[in-house]
């Protein structure tokens, strides 16, 4: 009986790193500003700030139209830059809306995003976590140093606190998404959380690369993805002055500078 005992464990280890070693890697593609995809192992695809026709993407017309299926939706903020092509995104492929309570009532009332898909169970506030895709993915609501009005025809609307998203991919990796902010002392609340950080770092609007180096500082991710950079002539911090500064902290190997348009492959 003991030996009948240790086989059956034996095969339920062995069943456990098989699907383990089968789960496939997440691909992460950059559209440039701060529009990512990101897709799991299990082929779900949640898109965060999908402003995909953006001018740093010259292909941007060309990745919309592609975006056939879309899961998720996240929005930081309800800035123009971030909200970009969210509503045409969600009405061609059914994608949920991922956000703030405050976000998400002013995305169905001012930007027309289609109320049957911005459900309430998706929304929460910041602290708070919520399982998504049938635990494929958790994301957990992160505060932001930043604005969070929406601009429509009639001026600027009151649509919540501005945010970023720490999600947790299934067998994959802990990605924080910082949003628009500047650098606060709570950041260091993610430290040993993070695997990959999508960090602003485009100054005037956001933390400039200074800034943004000691944000990396206080989280110690596994990689720092730089975003939020050159999309207009405003926005002057750059990847080589990020990596100045963190190689300054000795943070320099962290840093890894992507291509609009490029997939990172996270196995």
């Amino acid at each position: 009986m003991k030996r009948f005992s240790l086989v059956v464990a034996a095969v339920l280890l062995s069943l456990c790193l098989y699907g383990v070693a089968m789960a496939g890697p997440t691909e992460i593609t950059w559209f440039g500003q701060s529009a990512f995809r990101v897709t799991t192992p299990a082929g779900k695809v949640v898109l965060i700030d999908p402003w995909i026709v953006n001018p740093a993407n010259p292909n941007g017309q060309k990745d919309l139209e592609s975006l056939n299926r879309v899961d998720l939706i996240l929005l930081t903020h309800g800035h123009g830059d971030h909200i970009g092509n969210t509503v045409e995104i969600a009405k061609r492929t059914g994608a949920k809306l991922v956000a703030t309570f405050d976000l998400m009532k002013a995305m169905v009332s001012y930007a027309g995003f289609p109320e049957k898909q911005a459900d309430r169970a998706l929304t929460g506030s910041f602290g708070g976590e919520i399982p998504l895709l049938d635990g494929e993915v958790s994301v957990r609501f992160v505060p932001a140093v930043h604005g969070g009005s929406m601009d429509t025809e009639k001026g600027p609307v009151y649509a919540g606190q501005p945010g970023g998203f720490l999600i947790s991919v299934k067998n994959g990796p802990r990605i924080y998404h910082t949003g628009d902010t500047d650098l606060f002392n709570d950041m260091a609340l993610l430290s040993g959380s993070v695997d990959l950080m999508m960090v602003c770092i485009g100054d005037k609007f956001t933390m400039g690369p200074r800034l943004a180096a000691q944000a990396v500082k206080l989280i110690r991710p596994r990689m720092a993805v730089p975003m939020h950079f050159g999309t207009f002539p405003a926005l002057t911090g750059t990847p080589q002055q990020f990596k100045v500064e963190l190689d300054k902290l000795k943070l320099g190997k962290t840093m890894r500078q992507m291509k609009v348009g490029e997939t990172l492959v996270w196995k």
